[in-house]
């Protein structure tokens, strides 16, 4: 067993361009999202990169060489510009892999959704918190934004688009995300995202999760990657848990007993079991991809400022002033946050450091400083009992850890 069947390492040098460029659009929406990390607004801010820039934008994006980063446009809701259409075409006309990432209103229509597949768009991604209506809707302000997200979802599928399903993990569906993997793997997808909660914006009005419960629910995730292809969003310790579980998985090891999962774990994993989904589907798991904030991602915001993560609102300067690429590659903050070395706290004395290095976003969320320890994960750094295994699956890296 290597290490890339574990967890994916990306193609390209992370330090020489990115795995993905989200670029938020517009921060116009008429949902009133209650973890919403743009604080969206009904009218579009004319501070927003007009057609020109952000076709500029694009370009500095494609200028990262063959192959060129993925470029989501998200919000707010990208359909409120109406040159969204143009700009896919665009994308598509200079070699740019396009996605969108829209709100779930009435704009999502299936005239819309083909409009969007017949310009080129490779891809969508939606939002999907709660299994029922009652739960979505409560979460996202509006009613009959659920019916309208598996409208979309359904429409996507039967034109042929990947969908991306993402699910906000939060104290409202903790308890439903079986039912919302069932959902999942009732329509198909391409992915799931369980995105864990950075307090910013609006989300930090929320209830945090405890480290040990994040633990058991990265554990659920994990289980459920062979009924639907999973990952995680802000919670890059999933990388952690998929070699640990590798390795207990080799070793006869008991994942609840070693890693010390608790009742939480237990109530999804046997709601799961209710549902058919310990039985699995696939033959084997998506492997996790390691990228993180400023290390294969960047996030442009609707004026054009640039930072490693849409939920780390450090700037390193501006798509209008400075080529993405060269932010990219030579910023102090962007170098700073891929040097593993920089990490403090339990991060920085963490064997699996270099292949998770919790969320940025995060820390800088919680402490002010981007570099501190993962406040989500109650992981102590060599308490893992099978450190020679660990040290044989992860060969290339400083000692043989991670």
């Amino acid at each position: 067993m290597s290490a890339a069947r574990v967890v994916r390492r990306q193609h390209q040098d992370a330090a020489d361009r990115p795995f993905i460029v989200i670029w938020e659009s517009t921060r116009a929406c008429p949902l009133a999202c209650l973890h919403c990390r743009a604080e969206a607004v009904p009218d579009r801010d004319p501070r927003e990169l007009d057609t020109a820039a952000a076709q500029d934008l694009m370009r500095q994006v494609a200028a990262f060489g063959h192959p060129a980063p993925l470029f989501v446009i998200t919000g707010g809701d990208p359909f409120q510009r109406p040159d969204l259409l143009d700009l896919i075409r665009y994308g598509r006309e200079i070699g740019l892999p396009v996605a969108v990432s829209p709100s779930g209103t009435p704009t999502l229509t299936p005239d819309r959704l083909r409009a969007v597949h017949e310009a080129g768009a490779k891809g969508l991604s939606l939002s999907l918190d709660g299994s029922t209506a009652a739960l979505h809707d409560g979460f996202r302000g509006v009613d009959g934004v659920y019916g309208w997200t598996l409208d979309a979802w359904d429409t996507a599928r039967a034109l042929g688009m990947k969908v991306q399903i993402n699910t906000t993990v939060t104290r409202h569906n903790l308890h439903d995300l079986p039912d919302i993997v069932r959902l999942v793997r009732e329509h198909g997808a391409m992915l799931w995202s369980a995105f864990f909660l950075v307090p910013t914006g609006r989300g930090r009005a929320l209830g945090a999760l405890t480290a040990a419960e994040t633990e058991d629910v990265l554990n659920f995730v994990y289980d459920v990657g062979l009924s639907v292809p999973a990952k995680t969003t802000e919670a890059h310790h999933f990388r952690r848990v998929a070699l640990q579980r590798r390795i207990l998985a080799d070793t006869g090891g008991d994942p609840v007993a070693v890693l010390g999962l608790g009742p939480l774990y237990l109530r999804l994993r046997e709601r799961a079991a209710e549902l058919g989904l310990d039985a699995g589907e696939r033959r084997t798991r998506r492997p996790p991809l390691d990228v993180n904030a400023g290390r294969g991602f960047v996030f442009v915001s609707h004026t054009g400022t640039v930072h490693p993560s849409g939920f780390l609102p450090l700037g390193a300067g501006s798509v209008r002033e400075t080529p993405l690429t060269g932010i990219y590659r030579n910023s102090d903050l962007f170098t700073g946050l891929r040097d593993a070395d920089r990490l403090g706290g339990r991060c920085g004395g963490c064997e699996f450091r270099r292949v998770c290095g919790g969320s940025r976003s995060r820390a800088y969320g919680v402490t002010g400083d981007p570099y501190a320890e993962e406040p989500w994960c109650g992981y102590r750094p060599g308490s893992f009992p099978y450190q020679r295994e660990l040290a044989e699956l992860l060969p290339d890296t400083p000692g043989g850890t991670a």
